[in-house]
């Protein structure tokens, strides 16, 4: 990948912060497309800004004259579109803004790419990140699904999410373009966004208040660490084949309560509690979200064995080290604070 050319939108986000930095230690010239919404944060790549082979494009997914222009300036060998509305909840409350950027967004991505396909070098890509939620709950017996099974989203945002994967695929089947698909199972790790369920939980603790668990807290998820998720990628956009759709997990389904006591565990050890009670008594169960899918698992033998790719960090290595970060970044913790308030327009400081 030295050298090459890769256009990242939501290069500022969860996701697209490890893989920038990832396709930056193998070489490549980074263009991050983002435009900063309440999850978006430049800070975050703080560290990496001034590097001669990362630029930054603050814009729209959906500005089809902006994608086109900057198609035409980067000419990149790749894209690779992380820009998403992610969070359930929010596409409860706001499923339009998931329809918008997930689906019409990607039509415009995917639009534009094949507009300047002459200009771009042979070997383009275009990779679209997706998630293993499009496939829906699995009862407690099902197998994990595979590349195979039926789409069976059961939220707005699994919806979108699916929504867009049908265009990538359409475009290969229909113009020939070089659209790869992966569908990935829960990512956690550094720089994630404090609504999401691992972090919420380490900062809830932090801060004394109760760590809340959905419903009964046996919702199953498949766990990967983001770093993994961002080799798989990088796997991908090296050797992945055009037209074909790769799952990738860290094979670590765990009850969502188990998840939250790990994260428990692990505060005791790091940082224990000045009364020197455990975390563990901060943990309240909430009532469930609507919809609110019993189990996910995600079978990625396709990639192990074409791609070569395999997990390198365990579920327990994983949580301890994800814990350990958000402990040592307060700082990072607070920016952001202020940041989504100020996105939201509710008052705080950038």
């Amino acid at each position: 990948m030295s050298e090459k050319t890769v256009i990242v939108t939501g290069g500022a986000g969860f996701i697209g912060v490890s893989f920038v930095r990832l396709l930056l230690a193998q070489g490549c010239r980074v263009v991050n497309l983002d435009l900063l919404t309440y999850a978006g944060n430049l800070g975050s790549l703080a560290d990496v800004a001034s590097s001669p082979r990362y630029e930054f494009v603050k814009g729209d997914i959906r500005d089809a004259g902006l994608v086109g222009r900057v198609m035409a300036d980067y000419r990149p060998d790749a894209v690779v579109n992380l820009a998403a509305e992610s969070h359930v909840d929010r596409s409860i409350d706001s499923p339009g803004a998931f329809v918008q950027t997930n689906v019409v967004g990607t039509f415009v991505l995917l639009s534009e790419a094949l507009r300047h396909l002459e200009t771009l070098p042979p070997s383009f890509k275009f990779i679209h990140v997706s998630t293993d939620e499009v496939f829906g709950s699995l009862a407690p017996g099902d197998a994990p699904v595979t590349e195979l099974s039926p789409y069976a989203p059961n939220s707005p945002y699994s919806a979108s999410k699916a929504g867009a994967d049908h265009l990538a695929r359409a475009w290969h089947a229909t113009y020939g373009f070089p659209s790869i698909v992966t569908h990935c199972s829960n990512n956690y790790g550094p720089y994630q966004f404090p609504e999401k369920l691992i972090p919420r939980a380490i900062l809830s603790a932090l801060k004394g208040d109760p760590v809340p668990v959905y419903g009964d807290g046996r919702n199953i998820r498949d766990w990967i660490h983001v770093s993994d998720h961002c080799l798989a990628l990088l796997s991908v956009l090296e050797d992945g084949t055009p037209g074909e759709t790769y799952n990738i997990s860290g094979e670590n389904q765990r009850e969502n309560i188990e998840v939250v006591r790990l994260i428990c565990a692990a505060l005791d050890e790091l940082r224990p509690r000045p009364d020197g009670r455990s975390y563990l008594e901060q943990i309240g169960f909430v009532q469930d979200r609507p919809g609110h899918d019993r189990r996910y698992a995600v079978d990625a033998s396709k990639i192990r064995r074409g791609l070569g790719w395999s997990p390198k960090w365990t579920f327990e290595d994983g949580i301890r080290h994800t814990v350990s970060w958000y402990l040592e970044h307060q700082a990072w913790v607070e920016a952001i604070r202020s940041y989504r308030l100020e996105r939201l327009g509710v008052g705080g400081t950038r």
